[in-house]
């Protein structure tokens, strides 16, 4: 068999977004993706679904596996002709041990590459508004271990020479030593009053700042608490954090929020999320699969040209619809003769990609608000209308337009199946009262979350559940749930919106 390859991927420091481009390529590539303890799992979705995922991350004083079992493991797997993504925290070769697993891999004769990562060093002082280096206060960077391998005689670190150093010392996984850092570098002869900060878990919603001076750093460290991972900043640009902090100020900073879109479409709604400060958890709850019988969808497909209305309710139902007709070798100009009405922004974005602009858009997504929208182009009484859907789609919208004399073709455009994917996750970060939001943008994800996701287990945590509409709302009550909010707009946009009110409304209270 062939040998395969290795690929050394920095993953960045946390925030998904860091990854490079030629990262993500590379992750589409993969058979297998070993990944660290610091690295988002949220990039594992780049990996194809087939790719095996192996967990190797490490902690302080906790190994999944030792640095030897990684190296061998990364061996073993590249001769069975892998492509194998070595996806790793920071850059691969900045204190991330990347230099020893790639020369194993070459004494094993495998061929590998190294994609480089934004470190933490640097982007985790940026994302706590420190600039590493500044032309009035800083030319100079170091990048310093705080902790050396504990079998090396002595130690590299020449604190005399540091003491002198002009710019600014970033130290990495140097909060267990923080104090003999810092004792060492006053002892040499540096100012025990020069700025210096902490930055924990840098980049994401997890993140914690404290500063103070090279001598009241590691008592305030103490009193904040301050655990791994951490990176010590030591030099004048910590001054300008005061002025330059952005990261802070973000309004679901420090909220874990649970995403149970499908997910292919989970990416909009965790985007938002995410810019807004939250750490995103993806439970996708359903996967879309295509209908069962797609007969009476071609056949419908086939015999537009009777129909007056076709009502799209989502975007799934689009891609749908647009795929059938592609098969039956039809474009956009085969709704020539049909009105069209959508179901939300998204639903109508996706039209429009397909060169199809709606007639009708209700404000709310509601059967009656559907018929009304329709009722007031040019009367429903009589009219055919066309609604392609999902397998469980409710029937409110077909008695609606029936209610008001239509004829209504419901046709299976696309399943919704279960998808338990991430629920180990979420299982465990409820019963550690751990998760601030679960978000519900269809009754399908509140089916399908609460089988496998315990009721009692939400019960018995503090974390709040928002819905993006009455009808989601109505099926989390038949969990004995009531929603913490429900969105106005019944909408991606809306359910954020609905969230971020609530958490100002908490912010503001006395």
């Amino acid at each position: 068999m062939s040998k395969g390859c290795v690929y050394l991927v920095g993953a960045g420091p946390g925030d998904p977004g860091l990854i490079t481009v030629r990262g993500i390529e590379v992750l589409s590539l993969a058979d297998v993706v070993v990944y660290d303890y610091l690295v988002s799992t949220r990039l594992l979705q780049h990996a194809p679904p087939e790719a095996e995922r192996i967990y190797v991350g490490k902690q302080a004083a906790q190994h999944t596996l030792r640095q030897n079992e990684i190296d061998k493991l990364l061996v073993e797997k590249a001769l069975t002709g892998a492509i194998v993504v070595r996806l790793k925290g920071g850059d691969p070769f900045v204190f991330g041990r990347g230099g020893e697993e790639a020369l194993a891999v070459v004494e094993a004769g495998i061929d590998f590459e190294v994609v480089p990562g934004v470190t933490a060093g640097i982007a985790a002082a940026a994302y706590a508004g420190i600039p590493v280096t500044h032309r009035g206060l800083s030319s100079n960077l170091g990048l310093i271990t705080g902790h050396e391998t504990p079998d090396k005689p002595g130690s590299d670190l020449d604190f005399e020479a540091l003491a002198k150093w002009k710019g600014t010392l970033v130290f990495y996984m140097g909060v267990s030593n923080l104090e003999p850092i810092c004792k060492n570098l006053i002892d040499h002869g540096l100012d025990g009053q020069i700025p210096a900060a902490i930055v924990r878990c840098g980049t994401t919603s997890h993140q914690r700042v404290v500063t103070g001076t090279v001598k009241s750093l590691p008592q305030v460290a103490r009193d904040a608490k301050i655990t791994p991972p951490a990176l010590i900043i030591i030099g004048k640009v910590v001054q300008l954090r005061d002025k330059l902090k952005w990261f802070d100020s973000r309004p679901l900073l420090h909220r874990r929020v649970v995403v149970t879109r499908a997910r292919t479409q989970a990416s909009t709604l965790s985007k938002q999320l995410e810019q807004l400060g939250a750490d995103v958890v993806e439970m996708p709850a359903i996967r879309i699969a295509p209908p069962e019988d797609d007969k009476p969808m071609r056949e419908a497909v086939a015999n537009l040209k009777d129909f007056d209305w076709i009502v799209f309710t989502s975007a799934n139902a689009v891609d749908a619809f647009f795929e059938v007709l592609e098969q039956a070798n039809l474009d956009s100009r085969a709704l020539s003769g049909s009105a069209i009405c959508s179901i939300g922004p998204i639903t109508s974005q996706r039209l429009a990609s397909n060169g199809i602009r709606s007639d009708a858009q209700p404000e709310k997504f509601l059967g009656s608000e559907i018929a009304q929208a329709i009722e007031s182009v040019g009367g429903i009484n009589g009219k055919k209308i066309l609604t392609p859907r999902a397998d469980i789609a409710p029937r409110d919208l077909v008695d609606d337009l029936e209610a008001r004399g239509a004829i209504v073709t419901q046709v299976v455009a696309y399943r919704t199946e279960p998808d338990c994917s991430g629920a180990d996750v979420v299982t465990e970060l409820l019963a550690d009262n751990q998760l601030h939001w679960i978000t519900f943008t269809s009754s399908s994800t509140v089916k399908n979350f609460f089988g496998v996701i315990p009721p009692e287990k939400v019960r018995d945590s503090s974390v709040r559940l928002a819905s993006i509409g009455p009808v989601t709302s109505r099926t989390l009550q038949e969990f004995s749930f009531t929603p913490d909010i429900e969105a106005s707009t019944h909408t991606i946009d809306g359910l954020v919106s609905a969230i971020l009110q609530l958490e100002k409304t908490d912010g503001d209270a006395p």
